[in-house]
């Protein structure tokens, strides 16, 4: 039996995952097995927080928690899904798994978009949404979707429902498919999908997302001028807190520099500026009727809940003329590499800004500090990504010692594979304890050759910061020694977060090396100036001689 789990687990986290190359006959819930549950039609949105013990009305207020007008909400459901979400709430959710899905790529779960700002939250201003009906013989749903001249990436996910939701639809973004079990869906103006039924523990969909790939550059470029639609929906901010928030942008922004003028580059410099300048404050005083939110934010707090960054960033794009609305969804969830699902809790739930580019349309930046400054998406993705996890969540369980140890045994194991294919091939052709055999080797094989695929691209990153401006290049090298160390810097971490994160594990000379190539390295990238080349470079041999003595 053990031999049998050990082959399989093998053979599934070495089966390359490539888009397209799937049946294109896909997990969907049976219509009859739906009616069966007996549920009601829905009308709009039904968030299932919002109604209980006889409160038939959806306020919109939100859960987890108490609201400021002193009503009891639902601990379990995300306050934000549903057509107005009030920010000014207080309390916690009590995590539980709501769904697992099996996706290409890990994503962002996209739920809810909306366009209007209230002072205290949003809600969405326009109810008008389009129906879409799939033909009798088919649970395919074709969606209409916006073009856009960005490239895209295919993305196939299989959501399996385990806890109560509303009857709105997460996908990635840009959805093109969907296998679902109801004869109708609507898609509203803020391209989220809505069910005419609530989810329910047992119900399975599946969507194909055309999801855009993010190029800096392109989006760089893109043109400022939009249309009056756009603008119309998308820069309306109150009256009352325009002026002030514009002038604190523009201050925010002057602080660069290096100029920036363009919206994308705009976009991650103030998601970026919240981040280091700004804190959660799980204290946050319930405020008066009379505050703004993103006032109070800035100006008297310095931060807020975390989804209030996220109102906070939308709101100073659009006072500096940006159009931007704010999307609410799931992040990817814990991976779990022996089911390859990801499992999503309600506690995933987050808000995000969604930014607007001519002729490529709509993307997200995440301000939350300790979150991903880009939500996942398709630029994560690999082929072989499942085994990429599976060994590391393997080797997540030794030190790093042990892990050096195993790399290089198997980069031993891998040179000695070449010599062993005739041998193999032989034993392949022996009967069938051979082929056992040889199958259980050639599973082997295949992790051996991902590990001397790791090692080469080890090289080819050696070649790619040669060719990189000299202070870029040296930072990079003092956070491939600080891995190898142990110590990871985090895609959520800035450069200044992650040195300060290493005080604990260093003695003062290391750390006096680290904050000079540190500041350096910002000063460099968010500033535009530069320091000599000749000053760094013994900073971090200096770290490199003295490795097996820090710490």
């Amino acid at each position: 039996m053990l031999l049998i789990v050990t082959l399989g687990l093998a053979i599934f986290a070495s089966l390359p995952r490539v888009p397209g190359y799937q049946l294109r006959t896909f997990p969907v819930s049976a219509s009859n097995q739906v009616a069966e549950a007996d549920r009601p039609e829905i009308n709009g949105i039904a968030n299932p927080g919002y109604v209980r013990e006889g409160n038939a009305e959806s306020d919109g207020e939100g859960s987890g928690g108490r609201g400021s007008d002193g009503t009891e909400l639902d601990d379990t459901f995300y306050y934000g899904f549903n057509t107005k979400i009030n920010q000014n709430l207080r309390g916690q959710m009590q995590p539980r798994v709501v769904m697992r899905v099996r996706s290409q790529a890990a994503g962002f779960w996209r739920v809810l978009g909306f366009d209007r700002y209230t002072g205290h939250g949003w809600e969405i201003s326009r109810e008008q949404t389009a129906t879409v009906e799939r033909p009798s013989w088919s649970y395919r749903f074709f969606l209409p979707s916006r073009p856009t001249q960005a490239q895209t990436r295919e993305v196939v996910q299989t959501y399996s429902i385990v806890s109560e939701l509303p009857n709105i639809i997460p996908a990635m973004t840009q959805p093109k498919q969907l296998f679902f079990f109801t004869k109708k869906v609507e898609v509203d103006a803020e391209d989220s999908l809505r069910s005419p039924l609530g989810l329910l523990d047992g119900d399975t969909y599946t969507a194909i997302s055309k999801v855009p790939l993010r190029d800096r550059t392109q989006l760089g470029q893109a043109r400022s001028e939009y249309i009056a639609s756009i603008e119309d929906k998308y820069l309306q901010i109150p009256s009352s807190i325009a002026a002030r928030v514009r002038q604190k942008t523009e201050e925010i922004l002057a602080k660069s520099q290096k100029p920036v003028t363009v919206p994308y580059e705009q976009a991650l410099y103030l998601a970026q500026y919240l981040k280091q300048h700004y804190t959660i404050q799980p204290n946050l005083p319930v405020l008066d009727e009379e505050q703004d939110l993103v006032e109070a934010f800035l100006f008297d707090y310095e931060g807020g809940y975390p989804d209030h960054f996220s109102t906070v960033l939308t709101i100073m794009l659009r006072s500096i003329g940006v159009p931007a609305r704010l999307a609410v969804g799931l992040g990817p969830g814990e991976f779990n590499p022996f089911t390859g699902l990801y499992e999503v809790r309600n506690s995933d739930a987050y808000a995000v800004t969604e930014v607007y580019f001519p002729d490529y349309g709509w993307f997200a930046f995440d301000p939350i500090p300790g979150h991903e400054l880009i939500p996942p998406s398709v630029e994560d993705y690999q082929t072989f990504g499942v085994l990429r996890q599976f060994w590391h969540w393997v080797a997540g369980w030794f030190p790093s010692p042990v892990r050096n140890l195993l790399a290089t045994l198997f980069g031993g194991i891998f040179r000695w594979a070449g010599q062993s294919l005739i041998w193999l091939w032989r034993l392949f052709t022996s009967g069938w304890v051979g082929l056992l055999t040889g199958l259980m080797l050639a599973c082997g094989l295949a992790f051996l050759g991902w590990l001397g695929g790791n090692l080469l691209g080890r090289w080819l990153h050696s070649q790619k910061l040669a060719k990189l401006p000299p202070i870029e290049s040296v930072y990079q090298q003092m956070l491939d020694l600080l891995k190898a160390q142990g110590y990871p810097k985090h895609p959520a971490q800035t450069p200044l977060e992650y040195a300060t994160a290493l005080r604990p594990h260093y003695h003062s000379e290391a750390l006096g090396a680290i904050d000079e190539i540190s500041q350096a390295y910002v000063l460099w990238r968010y500033g535009g100036k530069e320091t000599s080349y000749n000053l760094l470079r013994p900073r971090l041999q200096h770290l490199i001689r003295g490795s097996s003595g820090f710490g």
